[in-house]
C-alpha cells in the first residue's frame, strides 16, 4: 500500500490581497445594516430638502438664476456625504477598540497604510452612496442642475477622503462613544451647518464672512456647489488646493497613528 502526499505550498503574501481582504470586511460592516447606515441619512436629506426647500424658497437669495431649491440640493448632498463619512470610519474603529477586535486585524502582516486606506475607503464608499442616494431622491423636487461632472466627483472624492481620515483618527483617540458623539456634536456639526450649506456666505456680515474662511468644510461644500451652477462664493481652485491638502494631511496623520499602534497597543 502507497501513502501519497502532498506539499502544500503556501500562497505568498500581497498586499493588494490584504487591503481588498479589508475593504470588503469594512463595507459588509455597513452593508448589513444598511437601513440604518444608507436609508435613514437618505431619509433624512429628503426631510431636510422638504421642510427647508419650502420654508425658504422664493426668502433667500442665492447665485443669479439659481432657485433656493437648486441651491439647496449640493448642499444638503455634500452634507450628508461628509457626516456618513466621518461617522463610519470613527464607528468602526471605535467599535473595533470596545470589542477588542481590532487587535487581531494588527496581527496578520498588515501594514498602517493598508488598514488605514480600508477603512477611509469603505467610508467613502458609503458616503458617496448615501449622497448619490440624496442627489437621486431630489429629483421628486426638482432636477438637479450639473454644469461640471467631473468637478463634482473630484470634490466628493476629496471632501469624502477628509472625513473619512478625521473619523478614524477620532475613532483612534476615543475610549467610548461619548467621546466620540461629543466631537461629533460640538465639532463636526457646527462646523458643517456653519459651511454654507443652508446660505451663500455673501449674506452675512463681513466679520463672519470672514470667519467662515477658516472653516475648512466652506471650501468643500463651495466647490462642491461650483460644479452644479459654475457659480461660488470663492474661487474653486484655491478651494481645490485647501481641501487636498488638509485630505493628505488627515491621511497621513490617520495612517501613522494606526501604523505605531497609538491607544490600540498597550
Amino acid at each position: 500500500m502507497t501513502t501519497t502526499t502532498f506539499k502544500v505550498t503556501p500562497e505568498s503574501y500581497r498586499a493588494t490581497n490584504a487591503f481588498l481582504t479589508l475593504l470588503e470586511k469594512e463595507v459588509l460592516r455597513f452593508k448589513k445594516i444598511a437601513l440604518q447606515t444608507i436609508l435613514a441619512p437618505v431619509l433624512m436629506g429628503m426631510l431636510y430638502l422638504t421642510v427647508f426647500g419650502q420654508v425658504l424658497a422664493n426668502r433667500m437669495p442665492t447665485f443669479d438664476g439659481v432657485s433656493y431649491l437648486h441651491f439647496l440640493v449640493p448642499g444638503l448632498v455634500m452634507m450628508t456625504l461628509l457626516q456618513n463619512s466621518f461617522g463610519n470610519a470613527a464607528s468602526s474603529l471605535l467599535h473595533a477598540k470596545i470589542m477588542g477586535s481590532l487587535i487581531f486585524i494588527q496581527l496578520p502582516p498588515f501594514s498602517g497604510w493598508q488598514l488605514s486606506l480600508a477603512i477611509i475607503g469603505a467610508s467613502v464608499t458609503r458616503g458617496l452612496i448615501v449622497g448619490s442616494g440624496v442627489l437621486v431622491t431630489s429629483i421628486l423636487w426638482t432636477m438637479p442642475q450639473i454644469d461640471h461632472p467631473l468637478w463634482v466627483l473630484i470634490f466628493a472624492l476629496i471632501g469624502a477622503s477628509l472625513m473619512a481620515s478625521l473619523g478614524a483618527i477620532c475613532g483612534i483617540w476615543a475610549d467610548k462613544f461619548d467621546q466620540m458623539g461629543a466631537f461629533q456634536s460640538f465639532v463636526i456639526m457646527p462646523l458643517t451647518f456653519l459651511s454654507g450649506v443652508f446660505y451663500s456666505i455673501k449674506q452675512l456680515p463681513p466679520l463672519f464672512q470672514a470667519l467662515s474662511r477658516f472653516n475648512p468644510f466652506f471650501y468643500i461644500i463651495d466647490g462642491f456647489r461650483y460644479g452644479f451652477f459654475s457659480q461660488s462664493d470663492f474661487n474653486p481652485w484655491i478651494s481645490l488646493g485647501v481641501v487636498s491638502i488638509a485630505a493628505v494631511l488627515f491621511c497621513s496623520l490617520a495612517t501613522y497613528l494606526l501604523q505605531i499602534g497609538y491607544k490600540i497597543t498597550k
